[in-house]
């Protein structure tokens, strides 16, 4: 078995694969301040609550979007399980990332993650679209390539925005009103956050459309995707354990390069 940890700004993901099979999965929130010492006493109870005992982890693959915890993560997981977990790059995704990017180094873990599932599970071209903290729009070509995306505020940072500057309107649930012209204030603003996401993505879905020349199938991920995802009319799968899915998939590959 081994652990796929996927560490975003906001939520931290965590899964346990037996071979190729997700078994388990635990989305916890991320805190920058975690020690390694912390670390160890979050993940260890979570495997053992599902009666895996840590002797049965073979290694571990992480993806980090927060520098201060790829290194907190990286000690806590060595000294755990006897071995420094694989850390996602460009360089130990090897033969599975295939990229025109002028700085391969500069692209993030998470990014490079989705892009290697995107392409094993559903082939090239293909977008996928990783709805979080940030949304993400990872692009791969015809010939497999990763050719570049798109970042840009998330739903719930861009209401979070809004709310803390718009001083007399107070937080909503960002959830689909149901109709765009909305009977209250609330429904408004919903309707404004929660579409303008969606008609946002869309659009940049269709402009990638047009500059590539031709229309790759279009995949959800993220926290938010199950939430965003039906709204949109270019998404056509959603995925909710792509990011792990492409840590494995870089794991594997850099022990079968060892």
């Amino acid at each position: 078995m081994i652990l796929a940890i996927d560490v975003g700004n906001t939520q931290t993901v965590i899964g346990v694969f037996d071979d190729a099979r997700l078994v388990h999965m635990w989305r916890l929130g991320t805190n920058s301040a975690h020690t390694p010492d912390e670390l160890r006493l979050k993940v260890v109870p979570l495997i053992e609550g599902e009666g895996i005992a840590p002797s049965q982890i073979e290694g571990a693959a992480l993806s980090s979007v927060v520098p201060s915890l790829t290194e907190a993560w990286e000690a806590a997981l060595a000294r755990q399980f006897g071995q420094a977990p694989v850390v996602c790059s460009a360089e130990t995704a090897g033969r599975l990332f295939d990229t025109t990017y002028p700085n391969p180094r500069e692209i993030g873990a998470d990014r490079i993650a989705d892009a290697v599932a995107a392409r094993t599970r559903y082939g090239a071209p293909v977008i996928v679209v990783d709805f979080g903290t940030a949304t993400n729009m990872e692009v791969i070509d015809r010939e497999g390539r990763f050719v570049g995306g798109i970042i840009m505020p998330g739903l719930e940072t861009s209401a979070r925005a809004l709310f803390s500057r718009a001083t007399k309107l107070a937080a909503v649930e960002l959830v689909d009103p149901g109709h765009v012209i909305g009977r209250s204030t609330s429904e408004a603003m919903q309707a404004g956050i929660v579409y303008g996401e969606i008609d946002r993505v869309d659009g940049l879905v269709r402009r990638i459309f047009a500059e590539l020349g031709y229309e790759p199938k279009v995949v959800a991920t993220g926290g938010l995707a199950p939430r965003m995802a039906p709204l949109s009319s270019t998404v056509t799968a959603i995925d909710a354990d792509l990011t792990l899915e492409g840590l494995r998939l870089v794991y594997e590959e850099h022990r079968c390069l060892q």
